[in-house]
């Protein structure tokens, strides 16, 4: 196993939107931004399937501890499924488990399908997902044979619409969709094809975007391994400027305040269901600065830090 870069300059917090290719995994991507920059703190904010494209979020330097804030946002997929096809990993990767003749399937007929897996509902996770049963992630015994009973998840899908459909024995349907973290779209894909009775599976993913960041700032991987550090580095979003997209955001003006926040203190309540990011404003030459992410804490009618991000030293 090859060991992580070591820094050879300085580190660099900043979040990177990342334009997936078929073929690398989520981790490969990361590994060749690490040799790019120089540096091994890099991370990124939701997995893609190998098979899948599109936007990937990566965070660099401390930016990596804003990723379980800048993950939990809606996901916007374009998908190409198929109907008449039913497989082992529920997309066109896996076995073939049956095939069942699509013909008589019509553009109406799949719109009503789809309007079912519009809004909240469970879904079940499919073998070849990273969820742990048994301390083990699902793929890992998947690959193995194995077929586990799955604990069933509240998913939400805001938004599901027909962009294509093409008839045949396996008729082939286009989709946009929007979904809540952690939806499989492949599981909607197979449920799809299994309600109109003919089996479905997944034969290409593209998320366009994750949150606020879509595929239309992306830079591709390739673009990234022509570059040198200083142009991914020029490519990158700062943190304020990230959080300030995902997160709700209170700027402190009070210098006491800001001060405790540094030294992990809670500070009076901001009013605010979910994390809030406390923003100290520019001012007198100084930039904004992200001094902590917070959540009020009923029972003790405080907000306290989940995440201290600026240090004592560091208050400007």
């Amino acid at each position: 196993m090859g060991r992580r870069p070591r820094p050879r300059g300085p580190v660099h917090d900043l979040v990177l939107v990342v334009d997936k290719p078929a073929g690398p995994t989520s981790h490969d991507v990361v590994a060749r931004i690490r040799r790019v920059v120089g540096h091994s703190r890099v991370g990124h904010t939701g997995t893609l399937d190998p098979a899948a494209t599109g936007v990937l979020v990566v965070c660099l330097g401390r930016a990596t501890k804003l990723v379980r804030f800048l993950q939990a946002g809606w996901k916007t997929y374009a998908a190409r499924i198929q109907l008449g096809l039913e497989t082992d990993s529920q997309d066109t990767t896996g076995v073939e488990l049956a095939r069942i003749d699509a013909s008589h399937l019509d553009e109406h007929t799949v719109c009503e399908a789809l309007s079912a897996f519009q809004g909240s509902f469970e879904q079940v996770p499919p073998m070849v997902s990273a969820v742990k049963v048994g301390g083990e992630r699902l793929h890992t015994k998947a690959r193995r044979g194995e077929t586990v009973e799955r604990t069933p998840r509240a998913v939400e899908v805001s938004s599901l619409v027909l962009d294509g459909f093409t008839p045949g024995t396996v008729a082939e349907v286009s989709v946009l969709l929007t979904c809540s973290a952690g939806t499989y779209v492949r599981t909607i894909a197979h449920d799809v094809g299994a309600a109109l009775g003919v089996g479905g599976c997944l034969a290409s993913l593209r998320r366009i975007a994750n949150g606020p960041f879509t595929v239309d700032e992306a830079v591709t991987l390739d673009a990234l391994d022509r570059a040198g550090p200083e142009d991914v580095l020029a490519r990158g979003i700062d943190v304020v400027a990230a959080v300030r997209r995902t997160l709700e955001v209170v700027e402190v003006t009070d210098d006491e305040v800001a001060r405790r926040l540094t030294q992990g203190g809670s500070v009076p309540p901001v009013g605010h269901d979910g994390p809030v990011a406390l923003v100290r404003p520019a001012a007198g030459g100084r930039s904004e600065q992200l001094l902590a992410v917070v959540a009020d804490d009923a029972t003790a009618g405080r907000a306290r830090p989940e995440l201290v991000w600026t240090r004592p030293e560091e208050l400007r």
